[in-house]
């Protein structure tokens, strides 16, 4: 299987291990992984921030940059989602090339069939189901199946878990006082299960997590699945 790594924006500027961390847990599995250059932002941002127009430029050339692969990857539930679910409207997309773009736990399980990764990753780890992970991607149970079949982890359960982390994107740059709240809630109930590690697939909500955490001197470390995963 030939697949392409969509990045996304956060990944390439602010937290690249995870980009290089699905690369390395994909190689290791027999994935053939190839990385566009002239990739951009799928248009996510500047859909929510109100710029149609903008975001169908960008999905239009989303379409023509990832033309010609068996898949796409993103270690992202909520750029995954806008592709597959805007992207796919508002671009000329003869080939399905939005419908062929996956977040990583589902190119997995779904189109690889494992749930074993051959992983070891040793401490206490908890799973924070992102927004579009749950609502708009579906992916149940698919992220902590994965931890699961991990050798030394153990996979501490999270209260409240389908709660918002506050985050959102625009949201919490336009609603600052209630994402901060919504947060404070968040980082309490990761606290409350005693892991040392809360793990994600956007590495978008755990920056805002792990900003929090890092800001209340807590020793638990917001880490995203790609890593945990190709560890």
């Amino acid at each position: 299987m030939r697949v392409a790594l969509l990045v996304t924006c956060l990944a390439d500027t602010l937290q690249p291990s995870v980009g290089r961390a699905t690369v390395a847990l994909l190689e290791r599995l027999g994935v053939e992984v190839a990385f566009p250059r002239a990739q951009t932002c799928c248009g996510q941002l500047h859909l929510n921030a109100g710029y149609p127009d903008v975001a169908s430029a960008l999905a239009q050339r989303f379409v023509e940059v990832f033309a010609g692969f068996d898949a796409v990857v993103a270690p992202s539930g909520s750029c995954a989602a806008h592709v597959r679910t805007h992207v796919a409207k508002h671009a000329d997309d003869p080939d399905g090339v939005a419908t062929r773009t996956f977040e990583l736990s589902e190119l997995l399980v779904d189109r690889l069939g494992v749930t074993d990764v051959g992983s070891r990753f040793e401490g206490s780890v908890t799973y924070h189901p992102t927004c579009h992970s749950l609502r708009t991607l579906r992916l149940g149970d698919r992220p902590e199946s994965l931890l699961r079949a991990v050798t030394g982890i153990e996979l501490r359960p999270l209260a409240e878990a389908t709660e918002c982390c506050g985050f959102g994107g625009m949201f919490a740059v336009r609603n600052a006082d209630v994402s901060t709240a919504m947060l404070a809630d968040k980082l309490r109930r990761v606290e409350e299960t005693g892991a040392g590690v809360v793990c994600a697939c956007d590495a978008s909500c755990l920056l805002h997590i792990g900003g929090g955490l890092e800001r209340r001197g807590s020793p638990v470390r917001a880490v995203h699945l790609a890593e945990v995963l190709a560890s």
